[in-house]
């Protein structure tokens, strides 16, 4: 069954009593989930929706969400995962570039889903828990699950849209099947005796593949959180006895200053991904809580895994480890050549994991995908033993008087400073120099340092033309809807 729904209703003929979601004291197992994503199918066949169709959802991490997901696969259309909390203009943009055919919003979300979708056209369901649970109930199951090939649409995930309006990545059956395959097998492991946390927004790809996907594969629980808050997740991971946590750098951070005595002894393992975890956060979680952290790397257009630490292999700390099964990467220069050992060059990925292309975008798969091997926009070199490690997303790089200057180290030696919790190098203009190096640093709680001691701290640590002239603190960092740092809403004046 090459339908990526396929592995819901195998798991649910495997063990249909045992729990697939939690939600507070709400528990659903996967019998029931196979049924009402079934009827769900059922409900979109019985207003209009038909194989190949778009089907947006802007839900929070709810059982809703998963409801609705497989159903749209089952019933042989796209699912367009959707921010809930995307502005109507937002909105309008994502459902008129995707054409879909439906929106389901949740019914807290503030409304501007429905003012979206009535400006695009399009018709919209509001989802309220015992409301659409009548609407499912009215529905007969929908016999077994749409008959797509594996290069069939399966999601249309769009980007965050730095460089530009968000971009829809159209991902394949048979690539989620195959990232969801080697995460629940080969990487985590998963069996029907794990817990798995899921804090991860369901909208991203990480928590959609790594942690729903990769939980229903192999039969775990998923506990779902639709809000991360530090203590509200410690104390989840003890009361549910979880085993696998998964989360973003910033999570990470968050959870390792937060004071909680919550025993978390039952994690097995930990998984981070999305951005470059800090090895001083790294290590400072592994201490505090005793459980291993295994760091990847992957993308919303890679489906999304590309390399991760192994857990049959040595770890190193501060890679993101080696290619996944069936997945090749290459180092590139400008010319699009192979860089010599040991250099620093664009990694470049094929696989079964890699997009069919941007969504009716086809001068921007080119640019991106221009010969089979996908540009990430990500800097990273190879060690001896084929780790590979991210020195930079390329247009973050620093040019400063000619040398060019990687944010990521010196956020590593930012990290390494007793009062730092988070910390985020820019490039700012300058007159002479091009660009100027600047830090935006979030202390910890209830610690001191001033701007000038952070600076002079760096300062002893790496090469002149690298330290931060200017370090800003602040209360917090603008984040993304995963936890990612966005620097691209950081605002320094020039100097």
């Amino acid at each position: 069954m090459v339908n990526l729904a396929g592995f819901l209703v195998e798991t649910a003929q495997r063990q249909p009593e045992r729990p697939a979601l939690r939600l507070g004291e709400r528990v659903i197992t996967y019998a029931e989930l196979d049924e009402g994503s079934a009827r769900a199918a059922a409900l979109l066949r019985s207003q209009g929706v038909r194989p190949g169709d778009r089907v947006a959802l802007m839900l929070p991490n709810v059982p809703e969400f998963v409801f609705l997901y497989y159903g749209i696969l089952r019933a042989g259309a796209v699912v367009v995962p959707m921010n809930p909390l995307l502005k109507t203009r937002e909105t309008e943009y994502h459902l008129a570039d995707s054409g879909a055919a439906r929106l389901f919003e949740w019914h807290q979300a503030p409304g501007e889903g429905a003012q979206g979708a009535a400006a695009a056209g399009v018709p919209h369901t509001t989802v309220e828990p015992a409301g659409f649970a009548a609407m499912l109930a009215a529905c007969e199951p929908l016999p077994g699950v749409a008959d797509t090939g594996g290069e069939d649409t399966a999601v249309l995930l769009y980007t965050s849209g730095t460089t530009g309006r968000p971009k829809g990545a159209v991902l394949t059956h048979a690539g989620l099947r195959h990232n969801t395959e080697v995460n629940s097998v080969e990487i985590q492991r998963m069996t029907p005796d794990d817990v798995v946390v899921g804090c991860l927004p369901l909208f991203h790809i990480f928590g959609q593949i790594c942690t729903m996907s990769a939980a229903v594969r192999s039969g775990a629980s998923l506990v779902m959180i639709p809000r991360f808050e530090p203590g509200a997740v410690l104390d989840a991971i003890a009361r549910e006895r979880a085993t696998v946590f998964e989360g973003v750098p910033t999570m990470y951070a968050a959870l390792l200053q937060h004071p909680s005595d919550a025993d978390l002894s039952t994690l097995r393992m930990c998984i981070s991904g999305g951005a470059s975890l800090p090895v001083e956060i790294l290590h400072g979680f592994e201490r505090r809580f005793g459980c291993p952290v295994l760091e990847g790397f992957g993308m919303s257009e890679t489906s999304p895994v590309v390399t991760f630490n192994h857990p049959d292999k040595p770890r190193k700390a501060g890679s993101i480890g080696t290619p996944i099964r069936d997945v090749a990467v290459r180092l590139l220069d400008e010319e699009g050549r192979d860089v010599t050992p040991g250099e620093i060059g664009e990694l470049a990925v094929r696989g079964p994991n890699v997009m069919k292309g941007y969504w009716n975008r086809p001068e921007e798969t080119a640019a991106t995908i221009p010969d089979g091997w996908l540009r990430t926009g990500d800097l990273a070199r190879a060690d001896e033993d084929g780790y590979l490690y991210v020195v930079d997303r390329k247009k973050d790089m620093i040019i400063r008087g000619g040398y060019n200057v990687y944010p990521r180290e010196i956020e590593e030696v930012l990290h390494e400073h007793p009062a730092v919790a988070l910390a985020a190098v820019v490039g700012v203009p300058h007159p002479e120099l091009g660009e100027q190096v600047a830090a935006v640093v979030v202390l910890r709680p209830a610690a001191q340092a001033s701007g000038d001691e952070l600076r002079e701290y760096v300062k002893e640590r790496v090469a002149a033309y690298k330290y931060p002239r200017h370090v800003l603190l602040v209360d917090e960092l603008p984040l993304g809807p995963s936890g990612k740092i966005l620097k691209r809403e950081i605002v320094l004046p020039a100097v």
